[in-house]
C-alpha cells in the first residue's frame, strides 16, 4: 500500500485498482461494446469517455478517481479497444456513440452520472449532455475538442509551424488531401502498405502529442488494432465527425445548471487552449483550470494531478 501511495504521489493518480467487473453490451448493428466497473459498486457514478475516435479505455484511466466515492464505469467505443466487431466503420458515427453511451447507462440501471472526457472524449460528453441533459450530473472536460473543420485543418497543417520535420515526414509523397491520401493507404490490399501508412500517422499524432517524444509506442497494441484505430480516426474526419458545423458551440447553452470544469493543457498542441476558452465560455459558471506546463496528454504529471484534483472538488458538487 505505501508503495502504491508513493507512485500515486509521483504521478498525480489515484493508486492503481482491478475491475470488479468486465462485459458486452450488445448496442445493435453487430456491436458489441466492451464496458467495466471499478471503484464502489455503492459509489456515484462517473463515466470516463476516451478520445480519438480509435482509441481505447487504459487501466490507468481508472486512477483519476477516489476509488471510496466512485463508481467508475469505462467503455470502450464501437471499433475500438475489447469492442466487437474490431475497427468496424459500419454504423459508427457520432450520434450511434451517444446512443450507445445512453444505452450503457440504462443497463446499468443508473439515473445520473458524472461524464468525464478528454479531446475526443470531451466532444462526445458535449454532444452527450445536450440530448441528455437530465441525465447528466455534472461534467470534466479535458483538452476540449469541438470537431469543426478549423480544428482538424490545425491538426493537419496547421501545427506543422512547430514540429515542421514531423509534419514533412508525414505529408512525405500526398498528391492529394492528408486524409484522403491516408484513406487510400490504408485501404490498400498490398502487403505492407497500409500498416506502414498507419505507422505513419501514428508517429505523427505522438509527435504532436509531444514534441519531446518523437518516437511511436507501436508495440503497445497489435499492428491489426493500429491499423484499425486509424481507419476510424480517418473515417470521422473525412466526414467531419458526423457533426454540422457549429453544432456543439451553438448549443453550449443547454447545458445549464449542473457543474462544468475544463482541464485545458496551455500548451497543447493537438487541442489549443482556445476552443476550452469558448467553451468556458458559453457554459455559464463553467470552472477553466489552464495548467501552464500541460501538454494534450491526461497522464502527463501536472495534468493528471489537476484532473484528479478536479474528481475530488466535484464531489461536493454533485448530488445523487
Amino acid at each position: 500500500m505505501v508503495a502504491d501511495q508513493n507512485r500515486a504521489a509521483a504521478d498525480g493518480l489515484y493508486p492503481p485498482l482491478e475491475a470488479y467487473r468486465h462485459d458486452l453490451l450488445d448496442v445493435g448493428s453487430g456491436h458489441r461494446i466492451y464496458f467495466e466497473e471499478s471503484g464502489n459498486p455503492g459509489g456515484f457514478p462517473v463515466l470516463f469517455v476516451h478520445g480519438g475516435p480509435g482509441s481505447k479505455s487504459r487501466p490507468a484511466h481508472r486512477r483519476f478517481f477516489d476509488p471510496d466515492f466512485y463508481r467508475i464505469i469505462m467503455f470502450d467505443q464501437r471499433g475500438c479497444g475489447q469492442s466487437a466487431p474490431p475497427g468496424s466503420l459500419a454504423d459508427n458515427t457520432t450520434s450511434h456513440l451517444i446512443a450507445d453511451m445512453d444505452a450503457l447507462r440504462r443497463h446499468l440501471g443508473v439515473e445520473r452520472w458524472l461524464l468525464f472526457g478528454g479531446s475526443w472524449g470531451s466532444t462526445l460528453v458535449l454532444a452527450y449532455a445536450m440530448l441528455h441533459a437530465d441525465r447528466v450530473a455534472g461534467m470534466i472536460l479535458r483538452g476540449v475538442f469541438l470537431g469543426s473543420r478549423a480544428e482538424a485543418d490545425w491538426y493537419l497543417s496547421g501545427v506543422r509551424n512547430f514540429i515542421p520535420e514531423a509534419w514533412a515526414e508525414f505529408a512525405r509523397d500526398a498528391d492529394q488531401p492528408l486524409v484522403e491520401h491516408y484513406r487510400r493507404l490504408t485501404d490498400d490490399s498490398a502487403e505492407g502498405v497500409a500498416m506502414a501508412a498507419a505507422i505513419r500517422w501514428c508517429d505523427y499524432e505522438a509527435r504532436v502529442t509531444d514534441v519531446a517524444k518523437v518516437t511511436v509506442s507501436a508495440g503497445a497494441v497489435s499492428a491489426q488494432e493500429m491499423l484499425g484505430s486509424v481507419k476510424i480516426q480517418l473515417h470521422f474526419l473525412a466526414n467531419d465527425f458526423f457533426l454540422r458545423p457549429n453544432e456543439l458551440l451553438d448549443n453550449l447553452w443547454r447545458i445549464e445548471n449542473r457543474p462544468v470544469t475544463i482541464v485545458q493543457g496551455r500548451m497543447d498542441m493537438v487541442c489549443p487552449p482556445l476552443t476550452a476558452f469558448s467553451v468556458a465560455r458559453g457554459i455559464k459558471g463553467a470552472e477553466l483550470c489552464m495548467v501552464a506546463n500541460g501538454g494534450h496528454s491526461a497522464l502527463q504529471p501536472d495534468m493528471a494531478a489537476e484532473l484528479c484534483a478536479a474528481t475530488r472538488r466535484m464531489q461536493v458538487r454533485i448530488r445523487l
